[in-house]
């Protein structure tokens, strides 16, 4: 009795504590999908007013904030086609592994154009312009490097693979056809009846009648065959016997 007990209260404490882990995992990742969520949004909040002040703003301010825009946005397209491409060649992880260490210097200068945007010193900011351009061209040309790369990549092993498989469809149809292949050379062992053998067949056909029976064996094969007897495939109609008056 004493070890039914024991039992039933090691069975209680272990559903507890699943009880206990399954609701920690649900929190955890319903808390990250909140985040996910609210970081989500506000990026593109932000994306909004950076595009809003691009086109909207003229001088310094909507400079910088083109630059911003243009930077973000081809870090994010790099980022989201490595991490697809990733999943389906995993040589493309080292790609990766060198987008992460671009994403530092990007990030980097992000939050110096963040800051600059709120500089009252407008003079000072419009002098470092012509760096600020090209440290951003130099950071979304090395992303569209990379992003273009796996592309390419994608493409020409997506190009060979239809390759391969139109080569083997155009094997299986010919196949598939094999009845219209003719050959004009005849069959080896087939001739022509000639001599005495053929005078004897001709002389024999002469000495036949209209309506006269069947004289050999042979001549039976081109009787017609009792339709009755036939057996034809499954999918054929069976015909219907003819009533008599």
């Amino acid at each position: 009795m004493e070890s039914v007990i024991l039992i039933l209260g090691l069975l209680f404490f272990a559903f507890v504590a699943l009880g206990v882990y399954v609701g920690v995992k649900a929190i955890g990742a319903a808390k990250r999908g909140v985040d996910r969520t609210i970081t989500q949004a506000r990026r593109t909040v932000e994306e909004t007013t950076l595009r809003a002040k691009s086109y909207g703003q003229v001088g310094v301010g909507g400079e910088l904030a083109q630059l911003r825009l243009t930077l973000r946005t081809s870090m994010r397209a790099t980022q989201e086609a490595l991490q697809v491409g990733v999943a389906e060649d995993a040589s493309l992880s080292e790609s990766l592994g060198l987008f992460e260490r671009l994403s530092v210097h990007g990030w980097e200068l992000d939050e110096e154009l963040k800051k600059l945007e709120r500089e009252p010193d407008r003079a000072t900011v419009a002098s470092l312009l012509p760096s600020l351009k090209q440290r951003t061209e130099r950071i979304t040309h090395s992303a569209d490097s990379l992003r273009w790369a796996a592309r390419d990549r994608a493409r020409k092993f997506t190009d060979d693979g239809l390759d391969a498989l139109s080569a083997q469809i155009d094997v299986e149809a010919g196949a598939l056809r094999h009845w219209t292949v003719e050959t004009d050379e005849p069959v080896r062992g087939e001739s022509r009846p000639q001599g005495d053998a053929g005078g004897q067949v001709q002389g024999q056909e002469r000495g036949r009648e209209p309506g006269s029976g069947p004289v050999d064996g042979a001549a039976q094969a081109i009787t017609a065959p009792d339709p009755r007897l036939q057996t034809g495939y499954p999918w054929q109609k069976t015909g219907r016997p003819e009533t008599t008056n």
